[in-house]
């Protein structure tokens, strides 16, 4: 069923007698494959407003990602949080939707510095699964009418509503962005090197290390870049030797490899992400490797993010044990996806308090039911 405007998509969901998969730009093919009709929401589409002077951006929640990112490049702005693009790591098709972002808190390499999507967020409308409409937030940062809900609705997956507007805090691009690239560290040197960067005075925006070598990203205006990258570099240079990219057509396709996981494109395997504290990561990846067979790992916001490549089949979370970290298992086929849930299991108390959020949102248990269990 295809959806164009909020009005119906409320009537939709009073009237049903049948759970809903949501459906916006069908990238994002993540959780447990459930029951359920899919409902097409990516019709309810287009820029409401946008103010470059005040920095902000209002859109219904099925405008595709890349007309936002357009219109505000041409003014010289730009989606601080770098929203990934899936559907390479995914094999999805479609066109992400700024609605799907929001619903997956979708946040790249530069959410150390700049935060997550859920950061961005002024306001949001939804309608929940009583169909009734809820408007929540504003459209400047200082209204924090509600501030909660809008949090909460970042990284919901269309659990708790179906989200048909956002309203988001915009930044201007930068002049000038410089990598400094690190070769042949081993993965703990690699974090040590991350980890001097991103607690240097040079105000990085990107550290990551994979097969591209260990990188480290710096970005605003030309004088400064450059005067902060000869000074990084010369910090660095006592982990190993650093070269510096200044060309921006090449440092911007380095950055979106890692921030859509390039390396595990078209390439066989489940893929899980490990939310991990930086220090701990390189010896959790090492177990990985011993206990799970993994055959590949991309570090991401300086070690505390973890894409790895697994066999197909292999349940991480059991094989690894407990740990200090969540680990989400977010590219596999169907059949493993229904046997291990996708998401990280809750503490006791925290899903009471998720249960209880869900049945005050949602009390028929209809938007993507099981998605997310």
């Amino acid at each position: 069923m295809s959806i164009s405007s909020e009005e119906e998509l409320a009537a939709v969901i009073r009237g049903t007698t049948v759970p809903f998969r949501i459906k916006g730009g069908g990238t994002r093919d993540v959780g447990r494959p459930g029951a359920g009709e899919a409902l097409d929401v990516s019709g309810i589409a287009g820029i409401r407003l946008y103010e470059p002077g005040a920095l902000t951006l209002v859109a219904a929640a099925g405008t595709p990602l890349a007309e936002v990112e357009a219109v505000l490049a041409a003014e010289g702005q730009r989606l601080a949080f770098e929203p990934a693009d899936w559907r390479g790591l995914l094999g999805t098709a479609g066109e992400p939707t700024l609605g799907g972002m929001v619903a997956a808190n979708v946040s790249g390499p530069r959410r150390v510095q700049a935060g997550a999507c859920r950061d961005a967020l002024l306001g949001v409308r939804f309608v929940d699964g009583t169909g009734t409409v809820v408007k929540n937030g504003g459209r400047v940062m200082k209204n924090v009418t509600g501030y909660d809900l809008v949090k909460l609705m970042a990284g919901s997956w269309g659990t708790l509503g179906v989200l048909t507007e956002v309203s988001l805090k915009v930044l201007p691009a930068p002049e000038a962005a410089a990598v400094l690239v690190l070769d042949g560290l081993d993965e703990a040197r690699a974090v040590r090197a991350m980890t001097a960067a991103l607690g240097s005075p040079f105000d990085v925006t990107g550290a990551a290390h994979g097969d591209m070598g260990t990188v480290v990203r710096i970005e605003g205006f030309a004088q400064s870049v450059a005067y902060r990258a000869e000074r990084l570099a010369s910090l660095l240079a006592t982990v190993g030797p650093v070269r510096v990219e200044r060309d921006a057509r090449s440092a911007a396709a380095l950055w979106c490899a890692v921030r859509d996981v390039a390396p595990f494109h078209e390439v066989p395997g489940d893929v899980w992400r490990l939310s991990v504290r930086p220090s701990e990561a390189t010896a959790l990846v090492a177990r990985a490797w011993q206990v799970a067979g993994a055959r590949g790992a991309l570090y991401d916001w300086g070690g505390g993010l973890v894409w790895l490549l697994l066999p197909e089949g292999e349940d991480l979370r059991a094989r690894l044990g407990p740990f200090n970290g969540h680990a989400t298992l977010f590219r596999a086929d169907a059949a493993t996806r229904t046997r291990i849930a996708a998401f990280p299991p809750e503490p006791a108390p925290v899903a009471a308090l998720a249960a209880g959020i869900r049945a005050k949102f949602d009390p028929r248990g209809i938007l993507n039911p099981g998605l997310m269990g």
